[in-house]
């Protein structure tokens, strides 16, 4: 079973986790990464559409970087119902898939509108005589 880790977000808000992978409950012996890859994803229910996916980059040993942009915000449909759920898995290069983190996810609303500032032009304006 994987470990759990919940998640609190701001909606808008960049984020950046970093976990490390240990093959024993001492932490002493690193689980080897080499040629894994990561990906952890959150949604609202098990297998629905709406997919916010979290960025994730192995390194060596045993560390996973995962992040999520605020830009990732954009194309996701935020419900204030429900009970989101997150999960990280990793593949290895046999093709072996593994949980290692899921857990409950809270949503709060973001009062700011998160969609990026765009510049206004504006012009002068001079007052004659």
């Amino acid at each position: 079973m994987p470990g759990t880790y919940p998640l609190a977000l701001y909606r808008g808000d960049s984020y950046a986790w970093q976990f490390r992978v240990w093959a024993d409950a001492a932490h002493t012996v690193p689980v080897d990464l080499t040629g894994a890859t990561a990906k952890a994803e959150v949604r609202y229910t098990p297998g629905g559409t709406d997919i916010l996916a979290m960025v994730c980059t192995v390194t060596g040993p045993n560390i996973i970087d995962m992040s999520l942009p605020a830009a990732a915000w954009t194309t996701w449909p935020f419900q204030s119902s429900g009970k989101p759920m997150w999960d990280l898995q990793v593949t290895f290069p046999g093709g072996a898939v593994i949980t290692y983190l899921a857990g409950a996810v809270t949503l709060t609303a973001d009062v700011t509108d998160s969609q990026p500032v765009q510049a206004v032009a504006t012009m002068g304006v001079r007052r004659g005589r």
